[in-house]
């Protein structure tokens, strides 16, 4: 029996299992949307938490806000590590902004902050921004 992996479906917040060695292709089986993806998805602060609490499959967040400088910066090296660990890594944007009460329910003090998730765990955190290659390789942490 192949190794089943939990994740959470970002479209209609359904938690799926997908086999672990087909995560890169996997469809939501409640309204057929892909779960993984090759750029950055934004998230609100209820899928977020769902996906924090129940996915198996590392989750890493870009707490952002449109006023950043320095998250702009970010923005496109966050969506070309998307592209590197696809498959291996889900990766979703959070407007700090439009979900002030994730600031205060994850102790963001700056932003950009990522976070990573593992089985319900926060594993990872760090702020300021970064280049893509460091992202990479600080994903490959989680």
């Amino acid at each position: 029996m192949a190794d089943l992996k939990k994740m959470t479906c970002f479209e209609c917040g359904q938690v799926n299992r997908a086999p672990a060695d087909r995560i890169a292709g996997a469809k939501c089986g409640t309204c057929g949307a892909k779960l993984s993806s090759t750029k950055p998805i934004d998230v609100d602060l209820a899928t977020l938490q769902k996906a924090a609490r129940n996915d198996e499959v590392p989750l890493v967040v870009d707490f952002w806000a449109p006023w950043c400088g320095p998250c702009r910066t970010m923005a496109p090296e966050f969506s070309k590590a998307a592209q590197s660990v696809s498959g291996d890594a889900r990766l979703v944007k959070l407007n700090t902004e439009e979900y002030p009460a994730a600031s205060q329910k994850y102790g963001i003090r700056g932003i950009p902050t990522m976070i990573g998730f593992k089985k319900g765990k926060e594993v990872k955190r760090q702020a300021g921004a970064m280049p893509g290659s460091q992202i990479v390789s600080w994903i490959k942490g989680v």
